[in-house]
């Protein structure tokens, strides 16, 4: 059975008004370079394993050096930080450019953008699940850590902001 699909400007229409987390997401290649990328598909998987997963484009250089390490991280870029999304989510050679990073202790996962997050996941690569014009990455966090004061920015409808003046009144029942 064949289904009719969506036109595609429909899709990414309906697929804006869901916020997303803003999020880098780092890997290094064999050759120790750092790569990078801008990805609100990211979200976690399970708490036990500890597992999180972004997707990311087929043509992407991430991707790659992604496959070359076995491994990832997702910085969760902090209140504020809006041109360094903008500036990973181009094609350019030169996006850590300008911007400090460490690798994580363990020596699993991407660069941490130190300056710029208020949470990071580093990720040992479990699982390359091929997913249309993405991969889908799943990987075991093995470091992490979150900031106390920053707060983390969501992407929706092509603008950035954060929901720490967002409050929710919980219903009892």
């Amino acid at each position: 059975m064949t289904s009719a699909t969506i036109d595609p400007e429909t899709f990414k229409a309906i697929m804006a008004n869901a916020p997303g987390p803003a999020t880098v997401v780092t890997a290094f290649d064999a050759a120790g370079e750092p790569h990078g990328l801008t990805v609100s598909a990211v979200c976690s998987v399970s708490l036990d394993p500890p597992l999180a997963l972004a997707c990311l484009d087929l043509g992407s250089n991430t991707l790659a050096a992604l496959r070359e390490s076995g491994g990832f991280t997702i910085n969760y870029l902090a209140d504020g930080r809006h041109q360094v999304a903008l500036g990973f989510a181009t094609k350019s050679g030169a996006k850590f450019e300008g911007h400090s990073w460490v690798a994580p202790e363990g020596k699993v996962g991407g660069p941490i953008l130190i300056e710029h997050v208020a949470a990071h996941a580093a990720c040992e690569t479990e699982r390359l699940i091929d997913a249309g014009d993405h991969v889908i990455a799943v990987g075991r966090v093995v470091e992490g850590g979150a900031h106390e004061v920053l707060h983390a920015m969501a992407y929706a409808r092509r603008q950035f902001f954060t929901g720490r003046d967002v409050v929710i009144e919980r219903s009892e029942g």
